[in-house]
């Protein structure tokens, strides 16, 4: 039952993203993308005094891509950077390594924890991620999985 809802939660976010557009106020931009699958994704960032104020994402992608960045988005507004950053690292564990790793602080994004069993798909789930902390930490170089 735990896996339907996970499956429902990804799907919903998948079709109808949350945060998806241009920030036009945004502080911190960065591109990412993942030749294997076509994954194309932009995270805006409106950063001051060490907290993201706004988050959003624009780009094309599979279900899995967008889906994790409509969660990243709604789960980071009003955290620091240091707390993002954090969440991205238990969050990459969780997908990696699923046996090993706590669910309990991430919260709706536990849901895509599932996609450890495709390793094709993780980089689609893990690429707004490295294309956020690319952002924050004002990388030039686009973001590639590859």
């Amino acid at each position: 039952m735990l896996q339907e809802l996970y499956q429902e939660l990804i799907l919903d976010h998948g079709r109808s993203p949350r945060n998806h557009g241009v920030l036009a106020d945004a502080n911190c931009q960065q591109e990412g993308h993942n030749p294997l699958c076509g994954d194309r994704v932009t995270v805006y960032v409106l950063e001051q005094a060490g907290v993201i104020k706004d988050v959003q994402f624009t780009g094309d992608g599979c279900a899995i891509c967008i889906a994790s960045s409509s969660l990243m988005t709604e789960f980071l507004k009003g955290r620091t950077v240091a707390e993002a950053k954090q969440v991205f690292s238990q969050f990459q564990s969780a997908i990696l390594e699923p046996e090993t790793s706590s669910t309990v602080e991430l919260g709706k994004l536990a849901a895509l924890q599932g996609v450890a069993r495709y390793p094709m798909r993780v980089k689609c789930a893990t690429l707004p991620w490295h294309t956020l902390v690319a952002a924050l930490d004002k990388e030039k170089k686009t973001v590639c999985t590859e």
